[in-house]
């Protein structure tokens, strides 16, 4: 079994029969799946799982993860748009893409692996500690085994605190009495078996739809590791689930739980007394088995696949970061706020959402954050900073009467450069309205984000 990684950044792209500079190239084989895996899967949303642990919604389907061009002299390309993870295929074969933020060489991409993990690590309240694997091993790990890894961190969590068990109703022809005798199935099947008794009693077991999904993710998480210790933990795992069924129907379990498999809503569980420890672990199960349902495609040769919006990963991370430092007594921090509305005559209409609104407490004082998963760049016209988003901050600023607004852009090495001469990129209008935008050194966070809020 062919056990290649392939790995490019956003915006990346792939070929196939020749090798040619700044494209990866790919076998045939290889290549043809993954183009019959965007054609296959186009109007199959393949990211919205990921939006319900934020609380926004997605409809995306593989050919805006990915797009499919030709040019004469290259032939058929195959182009990652600005979304990271992992595509495994049943060979074993995986492709990674991961954020482009510094120059296409080894140690950035090793680099980029540990930041990558750091993201999803903090949005998870997951410690490198409870990992049990050092920088050193994040960065040589392949992503999909570093995603594994913390779900294993979540389920030994959940294991040593207890399975949660519920009483289900057992109906069973036994040869003792036990609960009440079921008088028709007793006629039916022990008319010439005086020494058995039909009952049905209520029984108290793990078997609930939220063991057998976690059971379920273990089983097929086994089969996609490349990492000794994952399979040797998972196989810990899978014994103190023992007492536990497979879920045979990952849809009606999800639905049991009050998570609709195939919806792209956010998730509202129903049953409110589920723990950190089961609500984290329910919606890990989720991204995994929805990116299960790839294989379903004839013929694409897909594995698995999980990928994430850079877009919103950026947006949340950030938030993350603020809540960090700033304390919760002095700030309140509201993500993609609907408080306000671009008119209110008639009617409320065109709903204002910034990313991040951040209030001081004490003289209701307003900090607007708008981050934006785009590379700048000083040789385009405004830093190549769209006019939209121009006039979206403008209008930020006038109803939310905001004391400062900023754009959030992440740090390149060519920006980095640059912006040593220039004490701070902004925009002031003749009516007081200013906008600045700051840079976002993604390996260094806290440090960025110091100083953009009064204290």
């Amino acid at each position: 079994m062919s056990k290649t990684i392939y790995q490019i950044s956003e915006y990346g792209s792939f070929i196939t029969g020749r090798q040619i500079e700044g494209y990866t190239t790919l076998p045939p084989t290889i290549f043809e799946r993954l183009e019959n895996f965007i054609l296959s899967s186009k109007n199959v949303s393949s990211t919205h799982t990921f939006h319900k642990f934020f609380g926004t919604s997605s409809d995306t389907n593989a050919l805006e993860l990915m797009g499919i061009s030709f040019r004469k002299e290259i032939g058929k390309i195959i182009t990652a748009k600005n979304y990271i993870g992992v595509i495994t295929f049943d060979d074993g074969t995986a492709i990674e893409i991961l954020p482009k933020i510094v120059s296409n060489t080894q140690k950035s991409n090793q680099k980029i692996k540990k930041f990558v993990t750091d993201m999803i690590k903090s949005l998870t309240n997951i410690s490198y500690k409870s990992l049990q694997v050092t920088d050193v091993d994040i960065e040589k790990m392949p992503i999909l085994d570093i995603f594994i890894r913390m779900f294993i961190v979540e389920a030994f969590c959940l294991a040593k605190h207890g399975l949660r068990s519920n009483y289900e109703t057992i109906a069973e022809n036994r040869s003792y009495f036990k609960g009440k005798i079921l008088f028709p199935e007793q006629q039916k099947y022990n008319i010439s078996h005086k020494e058995r008794v039909f009952t049905e009693s209520d029984e108290f077991t793990p078997n609930c739809p939220e063991n057998r999904l976690i059971k379920s993710t273990l089983m097929l998480l086994y089969k996609q590791t490349r990492s000794l210790k994952n399979k040797n933990d998972i196989k810990t795992l899978l014994a103190a689930f023992g007492n536990v069924p497979f879920s045979t129907d990952y849809t009606s379990d999800f639905s049991k739980i009050g998570l609709d498999y195939n919806s792209k809503n956010n998730v509202n569980f129903k049953n409110k007394s589920h723990s950190s420890d089961y609500s984290t672990l329910l919606l890990w199960c989720h991204l995994f088995l929805s990116g299960k349902s790839f294989s379903s495609f004839s013929g694409s040769g897909i594995a698995f696949s999980l990928m994430f919006p850079m877009e919103t990963l950026f947006e949340r991370y950030v938030a993350v970061q603020f809540k960090k430092f700033l304390p919760a007594e002095d700030f309140s921090i509201s993500i993609q706020d609907a408080t306000h509305y671009l008119f209110t005559q008639p009617s409320k209409k065109f709903i204002l959402r910034p990313d991040i609104v951040i209030t001081r407490k004490h003289d209701n004082a307003i900090f607007i954050c708008d981050t934006k998963w785009k590379l700048l760049s000083s040789k385009k016209v405004n830093w190549g900073i769209s006019q939209a988003d121009m006039y979206q901050m403008y209008a930020y600023q006038k109803k939310y009467n905001a004391k400062n607004i900023t754009m959030l852009y992440p740090m390149t090495e060519k920006v980095n450069q640059k912006i040593e001469h220039e004490k701070e990129i902004k925009f002031t209008s003749d009516d007081g309205v200013i906008v600045r935008v700051r840079f976002i050194d993604l390996f260094d966070i806290k440090k960025s984000l110091m100083g953009l809020i009064d204290l």
